[in-house]
This record gives structure tokens, C-alpha cells and sequence, in this order.
């Protein structure tokens, strides 16, 4: 059991952890964090202090997802902040997750809250660790992950705190790439017209995917898509008075 601090000082407990996935041998990561000191730093952390071997880096979600796309080996696991240009909470770790099913994810984030931690569960994370967390916590958490098990606070393991929707978490896992894509220019306030010129395709296209979108997320209007998508954006889980 490792006892940390955040910076309210409040102690933090990880928890055993639960065996639910398979082990995997970590020699090789991919880090997605646009800040390049920290990529730095965690590269550092990484490599000297779990032992990968290779370590690559990207600075936006889009780059992340066209690695995965390339030929060639995965990283046994991938390291992802929240906050990226082209995305923002959520969504990043469902179209991540698309993306790659089998691949260990590894949120370390200043986004230290419960409720984001537990909708990062949901979400299908298998660790979590904050970014001012001491470099043991970090040895920890990856061990966890190469024993297939999960790394998490315990009291976000535990039933009864408030969280994201179950069902908002589950639908969203249910678009596509291009329709995660597509919901996130609609949420901007982009049209049918507009979109189909940011992804060079057909305006009826698009109007096939939003209609997509629509019956996947169970909504009606386009407000009700965008309405349904803030649900799950981090930047709704302000600290409540």
C-alpha cells in the first residue's frame, strides 16, 4: 500500500490492485503530452525507473492515433494527458481506446479529481497517476499494469462517488474515429458545409455521420449531440460548492 499526498494534503491510498487483464512485458511506450519538458522528464522516469526500453512521443492525439495506425509494433503501453490541443478529457481516452483495445493506458494528469478518475475507469483506463505524484507511485503503477492489474486511488475504485454518466461513457465508446471527429466540429458550432471542408468529404457524408451520431447517442437535434458530449467533458466537473 503506498500513501501519497496531492496538494491540498490529503492522503491518497492506492489500493491492491485487481488482476483483469493479461500481464504484459513494458518495453516499449508511447507518450502523448504536448508540454516537451515533461515528455522529457517522464521519458527519464520511464526509462530509468521501470525499465522500458524504447520510449516515443507525440503531442496531439491525432499524431497518437496515426502511430497506431502505422505498420509495424505497437507500444506496450500508452501514456496519455488529458489536456491535449486537438482534445480535451474524455474523449481523447474513448477514441484511444477505439483505437487500440488491447493496449494499457496510463493517464498521468494534474486532473487529479475522483469523479475524473472514476469516469477515466469507465472509460477503460488501467492506470492513473497525477502528475506531482513521487517517482515510487510511478514505479507502482506500472508494475501493476505489466501484472495486469489495475492502478488507481482506492476510494475511486469503490461504488457511491459521484461520477460521469455510465451510459454518456458507454455511447461514446460506440462512434468512430471520423465520428468522434465529426461530433467534436459540431460541438465547435462547424455546419454540414463547413465540416465536410475540414475533412475533405462530401457534405452528405457528413450528414450520414451526424445522423450516425444522433441515433448512437440516442439524441434527436444536433443541440442534444452537443449537450450530451459536454456530459463528459472534464470541464464540467468543476469542484462543486
Amino acid at each position: 500500500m503506498i500513501i501519497i499526498r496531492n496538494s491540498f494534503q490529503a492522503p491518497r491510498t492506492i489500493s491492491p490492485v485487481q488482476p483483469l487483464y493479461k500481464p504484459v512485458e513494458l518495453r516499449s511506450a508511447l507518450i502523448v503530452d504536448d508540454h516537451p519538458l515533461f515528455c522529457d522528464a517522464l521519458a527519464m522516469t520511464l526509462s530509468g525507473l521501470v525499465g522500458i526500453q524504447s520510449i516515443e512521443s507525440v503531442g496531439t492525439l491525432d499524431a497518437a492515433l496515426t502511430r497506431l495506425e502505422e505498420d509495424g509494433p505497437r507500444p506496450d503501453v500508452v501514456v496519455l494527458d488529458l489536456n491535449l490541443p486537438d482534445v480535451h478529457g474524455l474523449d481523447g481516452v474513448v477514441r484511444l481506446r477505439q483505437a487500440a483495445p488491447q493496449i494499457p493506458i496510463v493517464v498521468v494528469s494534474s486532473l487529479d479529481e475522483l469523479r475524473v478518475i472514476r469516469a477515466l475507469l469507465k472509460a477503460g483506463i488501467n492506470g492513473f497517476v497525477p502528475k506531482h505524484a513521487a517517482r515510487d507511485e510511478f514505479r507502482a503503477a506500472f508494475a501493476a499494469i505489466a501484472r495486469g492489474e489495475i492502478h488507481a486511488p482506492q476510494m475511486a475504485l469503490e461504488p457511491g462517488s459521484p461520477s460521469l454518466s455510465d451510459e454518456a461513457v458507454a455511447r461514446l465508446g460506440l462512434l468512430t474515429r471520423q465520428q468522434a471527429k465529426i461530433l467534436q466540429f459540431v460541438c465547435a458550432g462547424l455546419m454540414n458545409k463547413q465540416i465536410a471542408y475540414e475533412l475533405s468529404i462530401a457534405e452528405t457524408t457528413v450528414k450520414a455521420h451526424v445522423t450516425a451520431i444522433m441515433r448512437k447517442l440516442g439524441v434527436q437535434t444536433r443541440m442534444q449531440a452537443v449537450l450530451f458530449a459536454q456530459e463528459a467533458r472534464f470541464t464540467a466537473l468543476a469542484p462543486e460548492d
